[in-house]
């Protein structure tokens, strides 16, 4: 499947692919210190070709057996973002967790936002979800700002969720139904 959208007059919204890698090694490079409050801890291949290359062959094998989906927002030759639907569920869930980051130097022009509306089309309209989820941590102003614009309801708080940046951090819990 082949899906693009423009997010902005230069910048658009496409699947990951493979031969991404480089340019997405240059971006978390370029991004690291910006993302590092917001990630897990990252060994030093993460920001490498070669580690996105393996890195990304994975998470397209895993788009391939329809659990996840990755895309990226890319301006020319440049990635300068990145989003993705994780831990796709079907039966009777139908649901998908949601992850975003974008490069430092293009945050403020909505792009997030824009990312996250695409995104919530393409798992209603293509992949046929019935919920989105995602987390942010309290901290996080920007981030729990851009799930709010896009439609996101909070809902819970986990303590304790996910290891960031080195420590067990606690995560506000959002949802946005899509149908």
């Amino acid at each position: 499947m082949r899906y693009e959208r423009p997010l902005s007059d230069t910048v658009h919204l496409r699947e990951a692919r493979v031969d991404d890698a480089a340019p997405l090694a240059s971006a978390y490079t370029r991004n690291r210190e910006h993302l590092a409050p917001w990630d897990p801890e990252r060994p030093p291949s993460f920001f490498s070709e070669h580690g996105q290359r393996t890195l990304l062959t994975a998470r397209l094998a895993n788009a391939a057996a329809g659990e996840g989906q990755p895309f990226h927002l890319v301006e020319g030759d440049e990635i300068v973002g990145g989003i993705s639907l994780n831990q796709i569920v079907r039966g009777p869930a139908q649901r998908a967790t949601v992850g975003y980051w974008v490069d430092h130097e293009h945050v403020g022009r909505g792009l997030a936002s824009a990312a996250v509306a695409a995104v919530a089309d393409f798992a209603a309209e293509t992949l046929r979800l019935h919920r989105l989820e995602a987390g942010a941590l309290p901290r996080n102003a920007a981030s729990r700002a851009v799930l709010s614009r896009s439609g996101f309801v909070e809902y819970g708080y986990a303590a304790s969720y996910l290891r960031i940046a080195g420590r067990w951090e606690d995560h506000v819990l959002y949802h946005r139904l899509l149908g």
